[in-house]
Formats: C-alpha cells, structure tokens, sequence
C-alpha cells in the first residue's frame, strides 16, 4: 500500500507541476510599441520637461507603496500631481502613461483633474523619464495584471507569497536606446500674413490674428482642439467672408485688414514677435508702420459661454479699440444676451521673460491690441493638454463666437451705429453666413496631426499641414507671405531636444519564485522517485506479504 500511496503522489505532484506550467504564461514573451517623451525645451534660460530617456525597470501600479527604481503605470484617472511628486520623491525609475483613444469617454472631472496635473508637471524640469503612450489590448493587459498584484498587498502574507511563486506576472520595460539626447537648434518658426486692401490711401489697418501650434505634455499627441484650432478656424472663415465685401469696390471699408497665422505660439509668442520685429525693424514698408486701428488676437473660442477681452491697458474712450470692443458687446447684447462679456485688465510685467496673451507682443511695441478668449485665466490648463481634443469642441459656440467678431467688425468698419442701422442688423446671413461643414472640415483637418512647434517644419505630414495653410490664404487674400524665421545657432530663443518618440519593448515574464517553485516540485517528484527505486525489495516483500494475506 505505501508503494502506491508514494506512486501516487508522485504522479499528482508531477500532473499539479505541469498544470501550473502550462497555464501560465510563456516564459519569455515580447512586446514592441512606441511611446512619446514628455516635452523637453529650454526657454528664456528656463530648463522644463522631461531629461531622462533610457529605463530598464519592472512595472508597477500607481497604487503600490514602494516605488523605488520601478516603471509606474498610470491611466488617465491615476495621473494626478500628487502621485507624480509621489513617484518622483520615491526616484521611480520612469512613468508610462495610457492615453484612451477615445477622450469623449473621460468624465470632466477626471478630464479637469488630468489637465491640471499635466500642467503643473511642464512648469518645472524632471530627471525621471515620462511617456505617454495609446492604450491597446496588450498595454491593458499589463495594467491590469500590475494594478491586481497592488491589490494583493491588502491580502495576507500566505497569499501574497503563493501569488508571487505561482499565478503572478512580472512585466519589464525597456527603452535601450543609448543615443545622448542631442539639443535641436535649426528649428524654424513659420508665420503666414496676407491683406485685404481697404478703398482709399493711407487707410487704418486692422490686424486678425491666432497662433496656430499646440501644445501638450508629449508633442506627438498634442492636437489643439480648443487651443488653438478654433481661433485658426474662426480666422480662416473671416477671411472667405470679408474677401467677397473686399471684391466689390461698392462694399469694400476704407480699413486694410491683415491677417496672420503665428507659429511658437506655444512658446512665448516667439512667432509673433519675430513677425513684429521683421515688420518694424527690418521691412522698408509695412502696414504695421503705419497707422494700426487695433490688433484682434484670436485664442480658445469653442466653448464656454463667456468672452473675455484681455487688455494690458485699457482703451481709452474714443479710440478704435474701445470704439469696437463697444460695437462687440452691443451684437452680443441684442443677438446673444446670455453671453457674459468682461474686459480683463492685466499690466505686462517687464521683469517677467515671458507673456501671457499674444496682444502683449504687440503692446511692447506700443500696438494697440487685445486678445479675445472663453478662458479667463492665461493660465488655464486647456491652453496646453494632449486632452484637447475635438471632443472639447461645441461648433455651435464656436460659430457663434465667429458670428459676434465678424458682426462687430463690420459694424466698426462701416460705421453702422451712425448711420442709423438697428442694433441687431445682420451683415453675415444667407451666401455670407458661417459655414457648419465647412468649420466643421477645417477643425478635422487642424487636428488631424498634432501641430507642436517642433515637428512643423521636420516631418512631411506636418509641412503638408503649413502649406495647407498657406494655400487657405491664397484663396482668400492677397499679398500673401510666408516668414521662415531660423533660430540663430548661438543664441537661440528656444532650444528644442530629439528621441520624442521612442520604441518600447515590454518583456512579459514569470517571476524567479515562479522557477524556485516548479523546480521544487520536479526535485520533489525525481526524489520520491529515487526513494522508490531504492527501496523496491522492501516495497516488492511487503507488497507480495500483502496479496498472501489477501488470498489466505
């Protein structure tokens, strides 16, 4: 009986062996998929973003109390700025970050949460490597897998213990790519101007402009909804609308009105302020020469029931631009009542490197201009978030906010009020009205690629969305110019870095307990075994005393 009692559990050790074995996963399994660095840039002698890219490290959940020299990773619900700061103090090795596919999915508060951590992580530098990477099937798998080992840790050491030898799965991240990070300095910053020429000489010029790049914490999934694919998109369709009053002599004001399209936007205004600069200081004849109304800078106009006009000082009373901001809230007044407009007044700090709204750029250089937004705070985490999407967008806001603007304007250019036109008139209806399917393909095309700064003159899909825009202006206006202002090596206003977009190997393996524990059960299962062997004489006596017995 001992004899089979020993067979016996040798054979069920061996079978519970082979059975672990084969349902776990394979012992050494791969998976490559590509992730994009968080922003890195110098400017104004500020260093910010991410320094770091090599990691070779374990992934851990969020959720895990040590996170020492550990690959953490996150959703979009657990990237908060405490768990950032929670990770960096803990000198994890690196964060990996899952971007839905579908935003509209997020709930605001989580959406609000994620953008307010995302900006707070750009304004200062980080040694620790952080990726944001699409989510898949694969990449959830793992999440899951690390977030359920986290839960564990509430279980009692005896499961905890039997989970890591046996059922747990360990994941390992790798970016080998031992290249240094090489500072980019030939960078070019593309600006597009064209004219509208107003009837008569030495006319007022009106300039309408919006900066056109985005921004976000990785630049290759920033596509600027919001910020600023509407103020481009209302822009683009003030053009075709004043273009057919500007073709006929009997309709066309006496203001030039010019229009631009700034790049490094994102970046301290850089576009717009070397514009200014080429126009003032360098071009023998500019309309910024001679006598500018005002600037109307055009920034986050798709949502929101609020426009705000950002000053840094306020108009005088009889002045062009107190005379239409007048004009601006009178439309809003008689057409949308429901629509708050406020003058925020906010003085340029000269001790400050940076500004806050593009109509700054031109108010140092004494141009009267403001800037028109939903967004009251400069600072607002919309003006900068991979999560502005199209799903930010509310077209019937964003159409209304074009309609206010084109309205106002033509009731300052054509001096409507004085000539006794009702409050309420409407110059843009019928032929001349905004067009839904065609603001609706403009902003799909301007989010179709992301349009960060660094990538707009680098890769083909990118240039091709620069030149669409350059061909816009030509259909519309005239004296179209394309401004490519290359940094000066030496000193270059703002110094971008490579390896934004990394390949990443996620090697899917058992934990070495895992190895110790079958192994034990082979040693096990070959000892008893050997102890049979061993002993066949003894087992073979008692066996065959046994069966006599049985018989007698």
């Amino acid at each position: 009986m001992l004899l089979i009692d020993l067979g016996a559990a040798a054979v069920l050790l061996l079978l519970c062996a082979q059975c672990l074995h084969g349902s776990a996963l394979p012992a050494v399994s791969s998976y490559e998929f590509t992730a994009y660095r968080m922003q890195q840039y110098n400017l104004a002698q500020q260093k910010r973003g991410c320094r770091g890219a090599i990691v070779v490290a374990e992934a851990r959940s969020a959720d895990e109390p040590v996170l020492t020299r550990r690959c953490v990773i996150m959703k979009v619900p657990d990237f908060t700025t405490e768990k950032y700061l929670q990770a960096q103090k803990q000198n994890a090795a690196a964060i990996l970050i899952l971007l839905p596919k579908n935003i509209s999915g997020i709930s605001h508060d989580t959406l609000q949460s994620f953008m307010v951590s995302e900006s707070k992580t750009l304004l200062k530098e980080t040694l620790m490597p952080v990726y944001v990477a699409p989510e898949d099937e694969q990449l959830l798998y793992m999440y899951e897998e690390v977030k359920q080992a986290a839960a564990t840790r509430t279980s009692s050491i005896f499961i905890r213990v039997l989970r890591s030898m046996i059922t747990a799965t360990a994941f390992q991240i790798l970016v080998s790519n031992n290249a240094p990070i090489k500072a980019i300095t030939d960078n070019s910053i593309i600006t597009l101007e064209g004219v509208l020429p107003g009837a008569g000489e030495d006319v007022p010029t009106i300039v309408i402009t919006a900066h056109y790049d985005s921004y976000g914490l990785a630049p290759w999934l920033s596509y600027g909804a919001d910020s600023n694919g509407s103020g481009v998109t209302i822009l683009l369709e003030l053009a075709r609308l004043f273009q057919k009053l500007y073709s006929s002599s009997s309709t066309r004001p006496p203001y030039h009105l010019m229009f631009s399209l700034t790049g490094g936007g994102k970046y301290n205004f850089l576009g717009t302020k070397r514009w200014i600069e080429e126009n003032l200081d360098h071009a023998e004849s500019s309309l910024l020469h001679d006598n500018v109304a005002f600037v109307l800078c055009l920034d986050t106009l798709a949502s929101g029931d609020e426009l705000h006009m950002h000053v840094s000082r306020p108009p005088k009373p009889e002045t062009p631009m107190h005379t239409f901001i007048h004009h601006l809230e009178e439309v809003v007044s008689s057409r949308f009542p429901w629509v708050k407009v406020g003058l925020v007044h906010k003085k340029i700090n000269l001790v400050e490197s940076t500004v806050a709204w593009e109509h700054e750029r031109y108010s140092l250089r004494r141009i009267p201009g403001f800037t028109l937004s939903h967004l009251e705070d400069p600072k607002s985490e919309l003006r900068g978030s991979m999560l502005d999407t199209m799903s930010q967008v509310d077209f019937r806001k964003m159409k209304r906010n074009g309609i206010i603007i084109a309205e106002a304007l033509a009731q300052y250019m054509y001096n409507l009020s004085d000539k006794g036109s009702p409050k309420d008139v409407q110059v843009f209806r019928g032929q001349m009205e905004f067009q839904d399917s065609r603001m609706s393909s403009l902003m799909s095309f301007l989010t179709s690629v992301p349009r960060a700064t660094q990538l707009l003159d680098k890769e083909p899909s990118h240039i091709l969305m620069v030149n669409s825009l350059e061909h816009e202006f030509k259909r519309y206006l005239q004296q179209v110019h394309r401004h490519n202002f290359r940094q000066d090596k030496r000193d270059p206003d703002i110094t971008f870095f490579d390896q934004m977009d990394q390949p990443i190997v996620m090697y899917r393996v058992k934990p070495a307990a895992f190895d110790l524990f079958l192994g034990g059960c082979i040693a096990a299962y070959l000892g008893i075994v050997y102890y049979a062997i061993q002993n066949f004489g003894c087992f073979y006596t008692k066996l065959k005393a046994a069966v006599k017995s049985k018989h007698q």
